[in-house]
């Protein structure tokens, strides 16, 4: 899951649970977030402020009468910014406010503001829980499209054990996540995975190491998030993900083929494969015997897919990849410049971590207007939903 580039804004309430606060903001941060932290006064007695402040890396809000230079009327600058609200822990006197209309702090005036989906997180002891005024609270703002957060059962701050407790921020960073699982819906994405074969005879053929895997991983979060997607997969040992049209194809020739047939219906191309550079020029029809001399076999070379994709996007986005052993960065912006595409993702091959085979990677975007952004490693499926984002924010 990814939050990259969202903006959520986090509402600190005054119940306990709020010590938890600063890492959930670090968990926001993880998954992408840009986030901003309102913090209620009673919230200030369990959390300091300054420390919400260095790990959001913005200024804590408090105060509804705050002057800030980038929101002039701050709680409907705060509201207009964010992309998704989430309240946690959301205390039973917040959720009273709320559900009753009120905005007589920053925080209230904030949520009658606010325009972008919002989540709460009630945490409270179990009977107040349990309680008509809050049980009927929790229905009004669930009426009202609230996304309540089901606490859980465990360890209460009164020692007692029970249902009340809010979820961890890993699980609270999730949730939020899973929302933005849709934002790809009104996407057609073309993916290309695997390897190429190019037959000598009968038995034998040219490949290379290619698993398949980052396409393949593409192409699942892809589906996951909403888009419709077409995959054109040479050979691979992989299972094709849920929800994917998959056309397989066997040499570069094939792939070609598939590729320019399908480019034409989608709005974005994202080009994984490793199609061979080169083909056999004339097959053997029969097995080729042993004679004991060298043998030769003369290579052609494949049409440029990226290339050709390149040449005819007319504005389509088209995200091709770079793999290197040595001057990669420099390789990759000729790649980048030579083949017409908007993002050019490297890998070195000799990076711990990347290659092929493995469930992880260690890339670089590159992109037309200069941008070079080093990622840490991370797994195949994040390094996806980072390239689908990007994807994203260019086509906004």
């Amino acid at each position: 899951m990814s939050l990259h580039q969202r903006k959520i804004l986090l509402g600190v309430t005054g119940g306990i649970a709020a010590y938890k606060a600063p890492e959930l903001v670090r968990q926001l941060g993880a998954l992408g977030a840009d986030v901003r932290v309102v913090l209620t006064r009673g919230a200030g007695e369990f959390v300091a402020e300054k420390t919400l402040a260095v790990l959001s890396r913005h200024p804590v809000y408090t105060d509804l009468f705050d002057r800030d230079g980038e929101f002039p009327v701050l709680h409907v600058g705060l509201a207009e910014w964010a992309e998704a609200i989430l309240v946690a822990p959301a205390t039973a006197h917040f959720l009273g406010r709320v559900a009753g209309g009120l905005a007589d702090d920053l925080l209230t005036a904030v949520m009658m503001s606010a325009t972008a989906p919002a989540f709460l997180a009630p945490a409270m002891e179990e009977n107040m829980l349990a309680s008509g005024a809050v049980a009927a609270n929790l229905q009004t703002l669930a009426a009202r499209g609230y996304q309540l957060i089901e606490p859980e059962t465990g360890p209460l701050a009164s020692g007692a054990s029970g249902r009340g407790r809010m979820p961890e921020p890993a699980a609270l960073a999730a949730a939020v996540a899973a929302h933005f699982s849709g934002d790809l819906a009104a996407l057609k994405l073309l993916v290309s995975a695997g390897p190429t074969v190019e037959d000598i005879d009968p038995v034998r053929f040219i490949s290379n190491r290619s698993s398949g895997k980052m396409g393949y991983a593409i192409a699942q979060r892809a589906a996951e998030r909403g888009a419709a997607v077409q995959l054109v997969s040479g050979p691979t040992a992989l299972v094709p993900p849920a929800g994917v049209a998959l056309r397989e194809v066997r040499s570069a020739l094939d792939m070609q083929r598939a590729v320019a047939a399908l480019f034409d219906g989608v709005d974005a191309a994202i080009l994984a494969a490793a199609p061979a550079d080169y083909r056999v020029a004339q097959i053997a029809e029969h097995k080729i015997k042993r004679s004991g001399d060298a043998l030769a076999i003369d290579l052609v070379e494949n049409p440029d897919i990226a290339a050709d994709l390149g040449a005819r996007k007319q504005g389509r986005t088209l995200v091709i990849f770079a793999m290197e052993t040595e001057k990669g960065v420099q390789r990759a912006r000729e790649k980048l410049a030579r083949k017409g595409g908007d993002l050019v993702v490297l890998n070195m091959l000799r990076d711990e971590g990347a290659g092929f085979g493995v469930d992880t990677n260690r890339v670089t975007f590159i992109d037309t207007a200069g941008g070079e952004e080093v990622l840490p490693l991370m797994s195949k499926l994040a390094l996806a939903d980072r390239i689908l984002d990007w994807v994203r924010v260019r086509r906004a």
